[in-house]
């Protein structure tokens, strides 16, 4: 597996001038600039549609469900390709798209839905016993209402029990 490498807005609009300007071919100048000649045919496709602003870096967008199914209806319906859409749609790299597919075959339109990523912010802690006080001993009283509790679960425990026992012997 490779390192994504990022490029600076200089580098891009370099070899995005040498392609247009120059008359160069795109898999001629990756080769020359070492990277791969598919994110310059993308770099291209941006540049043409949005002039020098499309080759800035892009911050990370969250896009709606709305937005994400009309870009796959739309890809569907003009048979788009994924870079085509990327340029048309300002979505800065085909795999964001492909995830959104594989979301919508699993689940439909929920799938598009976005999700919260992390911890939720208010989540439930397990329900946890009452520490003992401290290392004294209890009193008689404390020592009984523990007793009596641990029978009251053995009592409900034996009645289910019993209960499930009763129905494998009706059926």
């Amino acid at each position: 597996m490779y390192k994504r490498t990022k490029y600076n807005y200089e580098f891009r609009l370099q070899c995005v001038e040498a392609v247009l300007k120059e008359n160069r071919s795109i898999k001629d100048v990756a080769k020359e600039k070492g990277f791969e000649y598919s994110n310059l045919r993308l770099w291209v496709g941006f540049y043409q549609q949005y002039g020098k602003s499309g080759l800035e870096s892009r911050v990370k967008r969250n896009y709606d469900a709305d937005f994400k199914h009309h870009v796959l209806e739309t890809i569907d319906k003009e048979f788009l390709s994924l870079r085509a859409a990327c340029v048309r749609f300002n979505i800065p790299s085909e795999s964001v798209i492909i995830s959104w597919r594989k979301a919508y075959e699993l689940n439909g339109y929920l799938g598009l839905i976005p999700q919260p990523k992390g911890r939720p912010k208010n989540m439930k802690l397990p329900i946890k016993r009452k520490p003992r006080q401290s290392a004294k001993p209890l009193t008689r009283e404390e020592e009984l209402l523990l007793e009596n509790e641990y029978l009251k679960a053995e009592n409900e425990l034996l009645k289910k029990l019993q209960a499930l026992v009763q129905t494998k012997k009706k059926q």
